[in-house]
């Protein structure tokens, strides 16, 4: 299905690269204006001279999800300049993996801060312009290990979980603002990190999908578009696995 976006405008977080990057190039192709926001400003300079090959109307900023008062202006600066703010997808996020006995504490925190806070701290800062005009979707980039847990990843499992719970209570909250919030939980996606793995291990992980291959970044992408269109107004306060049916239950 081909979407048209045109007049929307999209708050993309960690979008510079990997599945954010996919995502503010499916918008892009569907004409709304999209907005990067990632930490490096170099990063940002580049995914957004790539996608103004698609689409003139992307346009990047340096920020870190976890600066609130830096968030905050950042997001006034975007509906001022473009009229309102109608989608936000949160999707920045970081790992730090390490089995629980040897984590430390900074590991820890840092992940939790980003993928959680960060999420808690764009949120927070968008629905209010969103209040305004009585509108919006925002969409929560979390992951199956939010779902069923992975060795390893303690850190990453308790913030996925995390953001799955919060994007519920957002949309029990938001409801009456006509605000629908979504989470979407990709597994194991073809990204620059996973192309790293040999083709043994990118084999065993095929072995637990039903589907038997990984999927693409463009696949969660897709997602986002529908949750992000009216095609999903009815829809609210919901988790879907991009996943091959690695979660099905």
């Amino acid at each position: 299905m081909k979407y048209d976006l045109n007049g929307q405008i999209v708050v993309i977080t960690g979008a510079a690269r990997g599945i954010g990057f996919a995502i503010a190039e499916a918008f892009a192709k569907a004409d709304a204006t999209v907005i990067i926001i990632d930490i490096a400003a170099e990063m940002v300079e580049k995914a957004v001279t790539s996608l103004k090959a698609i689409s003139e109307k992307v346009f990047g900023y340096a920020g870190n999800v976890v600066d609130s008062l830096g968030i905050e202006a950042l997001f006034a600066a975007i509906a001022a300049q473009h009229g309102r703010i109608d989608c936000l997808i949160n999707n920045a996020g970081i790992t730090r993996d390490n089995l629980l006995l040897r984590m430390k504490e900074e590991e820890w925190s840092l992940v939790l801060d980003i993928n959680l806070k960060g999420s808690f701290i764009c949120t927070q800062k968008a629905f209010k312009h969103m209040m305004k005009t009585r509108k919006g979707s925002i969409i929560n980039i979390a992951s199956v290990i939010g779902l069923m847990g992975n060795a390893g990843q303690a850190n990453y499992a308790a913030s996925k979980g995390g953001l799955i719970a919060f994007t519920k209570s957002c949309a029990k909250e938001f409801a009456s603002r006509n605000i629908r919030v979504n989470a979407v939980a990709p597994g194991f996606i073809e990204t620059e990190m996973t192309a790293t793995l040999s083709p043994e291990i990118r084999a065993e992980y095929a072995k637990v999908i039903p589907l038997q291959k990984m999927g693409n970044p463009a696949d969660v992408a897709k997602l986002c578009l529908f949750l992000a269109s009216d095609e999903s107004a009815y829809i609210t306060g919901q988790t879907v696995a991009v996943d091959g049916g690695l979660t099905m239950h």
